[in-house]
């Protein structure tokens, strides 16, 4: 199974169509979303081709191969126009490994949650890297309409059992064999 996880849309419409296709070129079975999906954020400027219902079309049409964290930008209103749920929290298993998947705002690499399992993916500081904390692969997917601190437009995949940080063009970025 080839799991594509990304991180902070926050309603770019153009990066949401980007992650639709990055997600049919990877030939991804199951897409993951760390939150902040809909919503620009306080903090944030309006990202490139600021559309939160646009976004909601877009993966709506990928519903049935979607996960999706609650992030700290995201509300009970944007359930009204997505038809998939959002969790808080959640974890996995694939390819032998136990993964856990959090929005990052609560639960990161410096804050770990107990039995993390092998990897624990996560977002919100729109940085994307793969480290290793306490013998847990811990990886940002870091934000694909908003990166910061010179980071790339990015995302995660995990496929038997490594883990690759690339950006929008495919390029990698950097990997690690998670076991």
């Amino acid at each position: 199974m080839k799991i594509i996880i990304a991180s902070d849309l926050h309603g770019s419409s153009y990066y949401a169509q980007k992650l639709k296709e990055i997600f049919a070129k990877e030939q991804g079975e199951l897409l993951v979303l760390l939150g902040d999906i809909y919503n620009h954020g306080p903090r944030n400027p309006f990202p490139k081709d600021y559309a939160p219902m646009q976004v909601a079309e877009i993966l709506n049409s990928l519903k049935d191969r979607l996960l999706v964290i609650k992030g700290n930008c995201d509300s009970e209103v944007d359930t009204l126009i997505s038809e998939f749920d959002f969790s808080e929290f959640s974890q996995i298993f694939a390819h032998g490994l136990k993964i856990t998947l959090t929005h990052g705002h609560k639960f990161n690499k410096d804050n770990m949650p107990v039995n993390a399992g092998d990897v624990m993916c996560y977002g919100h500081f729109h940085t994307g890297f793969i480290d290793t904390v306490g013998g847990v692969v811990v990886a940002n997917a870091g934000s694909l309409s908003l990166p910061k601190d010179g980071t790339a437009h990015s995302y995660l995949t995990i496929q038997e059992g490594i883990i690759t940080l690339k950006d929008v063009d495919g390029n990698i970025l950097d990997s690690k064999k998670i076991k």
